[in-house]
């Protein structure tokens, strides 16, 4: 295997230890058992979760995998906010488990060789050859140009192909003030001043959040922000995942550019300070903490104070989501014809993710570990770890149907599971009744369907399969995104809160396109990578 970035690995250890790291002393060549006393395999598995999650060793599916291969599981359960501060220091190290789940995308693999090439090892995991062969994209996200991978992808299955944002708006609130659904921008302003003057939760309190908009982050577009505006003016935004519009940039008819130093850009964030101007999101949007939006999101359960958001879907607003629906996408101004006007396409990035699971180099039992591996991509497994165990939270009503018990969402049964940090396929002929997630994430996408149908999934989008190859390239972009972004971001919460976009919009724009700043550097690198994986895919 070609070595990726040995050197640099070795030097950024003694740089993290203050010492001197031997090659030998990193990875799995600590002396230790490799078998149980009973002469069966142990493999070491990591696995990143949220906090609050059932150990691994309390999920019934897990004892399958045992089952499997034959051997036994020594799990390491991780806490997301544990493995943030953990993972640069593992990678330097190259200390880390025989396999880790939720842990590792192919962009580790550039800059390190710790990774056993799955690919060469397929033929001991056929339930992830009959996954690529059904899923090319999925594939083709993990694949490298030399047919190397590193690391698996997951499938969530066909209930999530779907975009990760929606407008989600009070239905009930636009009953009772006899407003219709808004379809431009002034429209939509019109409908928010409503919900703010006329006390539609009927509490007799200027309560109400008109607009209940997430604020800013300084390092990215993150979920369910409000520049999904931008496709109403005819910009396609990707915001999730890998894709690097969370860092600005978008494609066009084949063309990669900045969407910072568009006019669009600029139109978006001169009707959000109108909304601020006019009191119709919160004032301290820019600073607010996310748990101050869900509560505002949530309310009380009761009474509704949210008129619009950006969102997931209806189940957002837990016991209110009843009060809401999807809204489509509203035009920038009545002349726009409906053909410009599209939507967030995020579909393959919310049924499929690239960091599935990685298996290290210096794994000791390693045919126990593709056993396992083949195990967790089965169909079955593979629904027991998004859902729950089969059949205590989820029924197994045959013909490759399933149910989620209805528990699960009344909060009468806690249906243990680790949802999105599984490792493993959902293939399409497999159907999950009572998903109530998937259900609703399904009729809010309904709204968006003449506008996603805008979209060509690659002359106007980031296809997810694109990345970036080299470690070199990797580096120039994230050192060019930091300066971008630092200032391109503080810059807009400012205009957005004070407004004067108008004055400093010109002598914006030329900082940002001066050379020094390297954005133009780094959209040249995304066209190169662009052109490279597209021209393959045809």
């Amino acid at each position: 295997m070609a070595q990726r970035g040995v050197w640099k690995r070795v030097v950024t250890a003694a740089a993290l230890f203050g010492m001197v790291v031997p090659l030998a002393a990193c990875g799995s060549d600590k002396a230790e058992n490799s078998t149980e006393a009973d002469g069966k395999p142990i493999i070491k598995m990591m696995i990143t979760r949220y906090s609050t999650d059932t150990p691994m060793t309390k999920m019934k599916w897990a004892k399958d995998v045992e089952a499997a291969c034959d051997c036994h599981i020594q799990w390491e359960d991780l806490a997301d906010s544990a493995w943030s501060q953990q993972k640069s220091a593992k990678l330097a190290s190259g200390d880390i488990a025989d396999a880790s789940i939720f842990a590792f995308d192919p962009g580790d693999a550039v800059k390190y060789d710790y990774f056993d090439d799955l690919n060469a090892n397929m033929d001991k995991m056929p339930n992830v050859q009959r996954f690529f062969k059904d899923n090319t994209v999925a594939e083709k996200m993990v694949k490298d140009k030399e047919g190397h991978v590193y690391v698996l992808p997951t499938d969530r299955g066909k209930s999530y192909r779907v975009s990760t944002s929606h407008f989600m708006i009070n239905k009930k609130w636009l009953d009772k003030l006899g407003l219709q659904m808004p379809k431009t921008w002034d429209e939509l302003t019109q409908v928010l001043t409503a919900f703010k003057t006329q006390d539609p939760n009927g509490n007799g309190k200027p309560d109400e959040i008109p607009f209940n908009m997430r604020r800013l982050d300084t390092d990215g577009f993150k979920l369910w922000n409000p520049f999904v505006l931008l496709n109403s003016t005819g910009i396609t935004t990707s915001f999730a995942g890998t894709s690097p519009s969370l860092q600005g940039y978008y494609v066009k008819n084949g063309k990669v550019d900045s969407f910072l130093t568009q006019p669009e850009y600029k139109k978006v964030i001169t009707y959000l300070h109108s909304l601020m101007e006019q009191g119709l999101v919160p004032k301290d949007v820019m600073t607010r903490d996310d748990a101050a939006t869900t509560a505002a999101t949530t309310g009380d359960g009761k009474t509704a104070r949210s008129g619009l958001i950006v969102g997931w879907a209806k189940t957002d607003f837990e016991k209110l989501k009843d009060e809401y629906v999807p809204m489509p996408v509203p035009k920038d101004s009545a002349d726009r014809p409906d053909s410009e006007v599209t939507w967030d396409y995020t579909q393959d990035l919310t049924e499929l993710s690239n960091h599935g699971i990685a298996v290290s180099e210096n794994a000791k039992n390693k045919e126990a570990v593709y056993k396992a591996i083949n195990a967790l991509y089965s169909p079955k497994i593979s629904v027991a770890q998004y859902y729950g165990d089969i059949p205590d939270f989820v029924e197994e009503k045959g013909d490759k149907v399933y149910r989620m018990k209805d528990g699960c969402y009344d909060g009468k049964i806690k249906c243990a599971a680790v949802a999105d940090r599984f490792a493993g396929w959902i293939p399409d002929s497999i159907s999950v009744e009572n998903d109530q997630t998937a259900e609703a994430l399904q009729e809010a996408d309904k709204a968006y369907k003449d506008t996603l149908a805008n979209v060509d999934p690659v002359k106007d989008v980031m296809p997810a399969y694109v990345r970036i190859d080299s470690e070199e390239d990797q580096t120039a972009l994230g050192n060019n995104n930091t300066a971008i972004l630092s200032y391109a971001l503080a810059q807009t919460a400012k205009w957005i809160q004070k407004g004067g976009v108008d004055q400093g919009w010109d002598s914006y724009v030329q900082k940002l396109e001066d050379p020094s700043l390297g954005l133009k550097q780094n959209i040249q690198i995304w066209q190169k990578y662009y052109d490279q994986y597209t021209s393959e895919a045809n």
